[in-house]
């Protein structure tokens, strides 16, 4: 590991012990019950809040309860479910689409490894790496996020602008075993104190260890 990177690994390393310390009980904000709820849900939270899908999908488990359930779903009435999160068509595609492949490829049962989810439609590496790290304690990969990628480059970790190259800078110089917990840590701190548009850096935690205001020595 190069001099930087070491560097980037120290830092970063206290910043997740103080953002554990900060928020103990974070969790995934997606609300779901099982393997394919949170696939489905993760789908649905593309350009869309998770407290918008948190209010869709008690109604939608309900009817749809099981991967072939959503596989023969009629398109039309699986939009009008969904409607309210935006893009609902090309969503609904995507749900049928991929849960007609778990029936089909995996006995309608959600993949547990990053080869076999990124090739169902609608899932790429952010929701594959979603439900691996969730559902199965499964670090293939980091999460990167609107809120992972903005609080990535606040914090001096990359200079990265792309998820995928910013999730490649992030494993390297985070430990495999903080690789799930880092994106949950991140996202909950860029929607409770860093946010886009006014991050609240007077009372932030991890304000000594950013670039933006003063690295601690």
């Amino acid at each position: 590991m190069k001099a930087n990177a070491r560097t980037l690994t120290t830092r970063l390393g206290k910043i997740i012990q103080k953002l554990r310390r900060t928020y103990p009980d974070f969790r995934c904000a997606l609300n779901h019950e099982n393997p394919l709820q949170l696939l489905i849900a993760t789908i649905l939270s593309a350009q869309c809040t998770d407290e918008r899908v948190n209010q869709v999908t008690p109604a939608l488990f309900t009817k749809y309860r099981i991967a072939a359930e959503f596989a023969a779903a009629p398109p039309g009435e699986l939009e009008e479910f969904i409607k309210s999160t935006g893009f609902f068509r090309n969503k609904a595609k995507s749900i049928r689409g991929c849960c007609q492949e778990l029936v089909a490829k995996h006995g309608g049962e959600v993949p547990r490894t990053l080869a076999e989810l990124v090739p169902l439609p609608g899932i790429g590496r952010k929701t594959a790496n979603v439900v691996l790290g969730v559902a199965y304690r499964r670090a293939e990969g980091i999460v990167v996020d609107t809120h992972v990628l903005r609080l990535s480059r606040r914090l001096g970790l990359t200079r990265q602008t792309t998820p995928e190259k910013v999730e490649l800078a992030l494993m390297e110089i985070t430990p495999p075993s903080d690789w799930i917990d880092l994106s949950h840590l991140l996202i909950w701190h860029g929607r409770k104190r860093c946010n886009a548009r006014k991050p609240d850096c007077i009372q932030c935690e991890v304000a000594n260890l950013c670039p933006q205001i003063g690295v601690d020595k």
